[in-house]
């Protein structure tokens, strides 16, 4: 355990939120200069304005995972959602009815720094315009404590891809940093090829991926598959985040890409988040996996 949480702390934590496993992923060298571990919390696709059986509790989920993560132990660093805020709605309006509504709720968090991305549903429809208005740009980068994270936008084009001009701001921007520098990619789509059949993919992953070798440590976070997923591209660690709306089946397990059946006895089963401890010194990130309690 980092110095934000303690193994103490930790047993309190799962104790509202269920901790799923731990595992620290080694990532190379040490960075060139100290840098103070800390933790951060990942959260996606709540898909706000979804309704149906799929998650009869659809009104609450984003809440209850909101006092889950104010009431842990010590604060995180900054939360981060990951795309998908909320459901896809061709009412312009409703469009950003949905996002003013997601984004007071998420304004109940703890935690004041806050990071957004955008998921296909907030940002296909109008090359995310709306989310712009309410969450601020849809592609950044940033640095704390000795990493440096970039966001990603592979949402905002309806046909799924990355774009040459936000490749090249891509590659302009890992120029600027150390090669003992760890960097944390944070996107919605996978950027590898997942399962394209599903739209589990981005176009221009692979062009991605390639700029990102320049540099030996880098891990991605990404959502849009409503599950966990552990993949390796070369020395790229890659993790997909749990939903806060419904689970997915396992890719190609299914004939399609359908919702994973609400069980009235095993509430909110398969959705939930994850709190991520960062020692940049060994670029080593360690995953928790938190379930939502009924």
């Amino acid at each position: 355990m980092g110095p934000n949480i303690s193994r103490r702390d930790f047993a309190r934590l799962s104790a509202f939120g269920g901790a799923v496993f731990a595992s620290g992923l080694w990532r190379g060298a040490e960075a060139a200069s100290p840098a103070e571990d800390f933790y951060f919390v990942q959260l996606s696709d709540l898909h706000w304005g979804f309704e149906g059986p799929p998650n009869p509790e659809a009104k609450t989920t984003l809440r209850r995972a909101i006092a889950a993560v104010n009431a842990m132990p010590k604060p995180p660093d900054f939360v981060v959602f990951t795309g998908d805020l909320t459901h896809t709605t061709d009412d312009d309006a409703e469009r950003r009815r949905r996002m003013a509504e997601v984004r007071t709720i998420i304004g109940d968090l703890n935690v004041r720094d806050i990071k957004f991305l955008a998921g296909e549903h907030d940002a296909s429809l109008d090359w995310g315009a709306a989310f712009k208005e309410y969450f601020g740009p849809t592609r950044y980068s940033f640095d704390h404590k000795g990493v440096h994270f970039i966001a990603v936008d592979n949402v905002s084009d309806p046909g799924g891809q990355i774009g040459k001009e936000q490749l090249d701001w891509l590659a302009a921007d890992l120029a600027h940093q150390a090669r003992t520098t760890p960097v944390v990619v944070l996107t919605h789509r996978p950027l590898f090829d997942l399962y394209p059949q599903w739209d589990w993919a981005t176009r221009d992953g692979a062009a991605a991926i390639e700029i990102l070798k320049t540099h030996p440590q880098v891990t991605v976070f990404y959502g849009h598959i409503h599950q966990e997923n552990h993949t390796m591209t070369g020395a790229i660690a890659h993790h997909s985040a749990k939903s806060l709306i419904f689970a997915l089946p396992a890719p190609g397990s299914t004939p399609k890409r359908t919702p994973v059946a609400w069980d009235p006895a095993e509430p909110f089963r398969g959705l939930g988040f994850r709190s991520i401890e960062a020692e940049p010194q060994k670029a080593k990130y360690e995953l928790y996996e938190m379930g939502i309690k009924a």
